[in-house]
């Protein structure tokens, strides 16, 4: 009985968790949708209130209408005209006191994560962390870069470790090269190694080693002997 409940349990529980996030996910896109909804209430005619209260009936709404501004705020900023307001928004921004501090660090980490020429989570590796001996996972960011980098003296990497079984919480380290090991596994195989807590581990991607083909050694003297005793070449 024990056996089959938990059995169960393997099937449904995966399946529920994602129905809520997904759930709750929906739920607060919605609620921020319909917040909007409801303020415009008070700066659109009367008239316009029958058709506030059907947009709120409508279930998914938020996610749809989230799409669409993310699809069109796309298109905007990928031509000429809208990568100049873009620039000229990001000035003003800039020189806010408190603001320019969290949206330059936002706009740059989003920039690397998400901007197709990024170079975030290059690779997955091994690193020593966080004492000598314990093995764990990191994903190679970079190289170290400023007066940071003026203070090491060799080949550095930039990683990232991430914390389990959250990702998106970790640590920075800067390490040498010769100490991280390279993994075969991919980024996203790593990333569900580290959620899982090491119980999905990925598959094994064998290398095949280089072969040295050694030249053939050929003996000289037995060749003369077998020549010498063969009647057909006498």
């Amino acid at each position: 009985m024990k056996k089959f409940l938990i059995a169960g349990l393997l099937v449904w529980l995966p399946l529920a968790i994602t129905i809520w996030v997904l759930q709750a996910a929906l739920g607060l896109l919605d609620g921020v949708f319909s917040w909007f909804l409801n303020a415009g209430k008070a700066i659109l005619p009367v008239g316009a209130e029958p058709l506030i209260d059907l947009l709120l009936k409508i279930p998914g709404l938020g996610v749809i209408v989230m799409l669409l501004g993310l699809l069109i705020t796309g298109v905007f900023a990928t031509n000429i005209v809208g990568q100049w307001w873009l620039r000229q928004g990001s000035r003003v921004l800039s020189k806010i006191p408190i603001v320019k501090s969290i949206y330059s660090s936002v706009k740059q980490v989003s920039d690397t994560l998400f901007s197709s020429s990024g170079n975030a989570f290059r690779e997955a590796v091994l690193v020593q962390y966080p004492r000598q001996g314990s093995w764990t996972i990191a994903f190679v960011t970079g190289r170290p870069g400023g007066e940071a980098a003026q203070h090491l003296t060799g080949d550095y990497l930039s990683v990232y470790v991430p914390t389990t079984p959250n990702p998106t919480s970790g640590f920075f380290l800067m390490v040498p090269r010769a100490d991280a090991i390279v993994l075969q596994m991919s980024v996203d195989e790593a990333l569900k190694y580290v959620i899982s807590m090491g119980v999905v581990a990925p598959p094994v991607h064998f290398v095949a080693p280089a072969v040295d083909v050694a030249p053939a050694v050929v003996d000289v003297a037995a060749v003369d002997v077998a020549a010498v005793g063969d009647p057909a070449r006498n």
